[in-house]
């Protein structure tokens, strides 16, 4: 069938919907000759899935489309699960066969000139939509090929979404808001899928419009739409082993194009240290994302980030450069009912002997319980401590009044609009 349809799959000029018109039109033309008994139920279903194997992702297809759903997980041929409204659900979906999943694989990497193959199981990659793909094939995945889907939306979630979303208050939104703006080094911390990328995507959607920014990820996934950003994304080695870029090198070479931001989707190795070198040295208002379950699981993973960076350095020196460079973690946690919160705001103080102090300045409010439906009820509510970092955002020209960090007064506010 692809041999027939030819150059017509290429053909930039044709709209996606053109093409899925002239495959269809090609496969009714193939089953009329075939003859095949089958009622009209079963061949419009027939032509539906192999027009979506041959110009989508299969039995998947349906699924990446849907918007209600944020990610798709393929455990082998016969079992796809979803995750829509924070919960995990199974679907009828299936592939007909190993080979038939490992062909969608080949497609997808393809597509953003990577590699999968027995050399190299493990592949990263993306969906021309900006969805974060893994994928693992055999000798690794047992009873696989394994696929995993993080769906991004079409429109990325702006801090309306957020607040609607209860992951946070407006008034936590406003103090966000100040913070960015105000140039503060802002690290934004969680466990797997608990909105660390969305979330650093709002924030950053808070840097003034005539600043230069530049990103760095391993496969893009931020959505930025101020005017002067520039997108930079790790390169994995070819076939020989040769020609990998890491985040680390690139990293190293936002410092030599003049950015007034740097944004990095992910430390998770020695470019920790680089990081909170540019910090120290005149690039304030950095953000980047952190794996860790509290603020202070977030220095601790810092710190063995650092040591990675293969440099033998004294554990206290890594400290005080991370107390220097840090001044807030932004720490989200997925809660058993599904949602996706903000749970604290925390302020990096600085050093007490060889220990980094810190001070929650807002926290998620657990003691209101859950309602009818397991949904937790809570928000955000300042400790009413005012952090250090309020000085430095009045040397910006932000200035925070005291009814921000009262917990009554930010009671009020949190229940006001954006």
């Amino acid at each position: 069938m692809i041999d027939e349809l030819g150059p017509i799959l290429y053909d930039k000029r044709l709209s996606e919907d053109d093409l899925r018109r002239r495959v269809q039109d090609q496969l009714h033309a193939a089953l009329a000759v075939e003859r095949a008994p089958l009622s009209a139920a079963d061949k419009a279903q027939l032509i539906q899935d192999v027009s979506d194997d041959i110009l989508g992702y299969g039995p998947i297809d349906r699924l990446l489309k849907d918007d209600d759903i944020t990610e798709v997980m393929v455990n082998g041929p016969d079992l796809v699960f979803i995750e829509r409204s924070g919960k995990v659900e199974k679907t009828g979906a299936s592939f007909v066969d190993e080979t038939h999943l490992r062909r969608i694989i080949d497609k997808i990497v393809g597509q953003v000139g990577r590699r999968i193959d027995e050399a190299s199981p493990l592949c990263d990659a993306r969906l021309p939509d900006g969805s974060r793909v893994n994928a693992v094939i055999h000798p690794l995945a047992i009873g696989g090929p394994f696929l995993t889907i993080r769906k991004f939306s079409r429109d990325p979630y702006q801090i309306d979404d957020l607040i609607r979303f209860g992951t946070l208050n407006a008034a936590s939104a406003r103090f966000l808001q100040a913070m960015v703006v105000g140039r503060l080094n802002i690290i934004v911390a969680g466990g797997t899928g608990t909105g660390k990328t969305t979330t650093l995507n709002v924030l950053s959607s808070f840097i003034p419009g005539d600043e230069r920014i530049i990103t760095v990820e391993d496969a893009k996934e931020l959505q930025l739409h101020q005017e002067h950003v520039l997108a930079l994304e790790a390169r994995p080695p070819n076939i020989e082993g040769k020609g990998q870029v890491t985040i680390r090198d690139l990293v190293k070479n936002t410092l030599r194009m003049r950015p007034d931001r740097i944004v990095v989707g992910e430390c998770r190795a020695g470019e920790a240290l680089d990081m909170l070198q540019a910090m120290n040295t005149g690039h304030d208002g950095s953000l980047t994302t952190v794996h860790a379950n509290t603020p202070r699981d977030t220095l601790a993973r810092l710190e063995t980030l650092v040591l990675m960076a293969g440099f033998d350095l004294p554990v206290r020196a890594i400290r005080e450069q991370m107390a220097s460079a840090i001044d807030c973690v932004v720490q989200l946690t997925r809660l058993r009912d599904g949602t996706r919160r903000i749970t604290h705001i925390t302020e990096i103080q600085g050093m007490e002997g060889d220990v980094i102090t810190t001070q929650d300045v807002f926290l998620f409010d657990f003691g209101m319980g859950v309602d009818e439906h397991g949904r937790f009820r809570g928000h955000m509510k300042a400790t009413g401590v005012r952090p250090k970092f309020a000085e430095k955002l009045a040397d910006q020209g932000i200035r925070l009044g005291p009814e921000v960090f009262q917990p009554e007064q930010f009671a009020k506010r949190a229940a006001g609009a954006w």
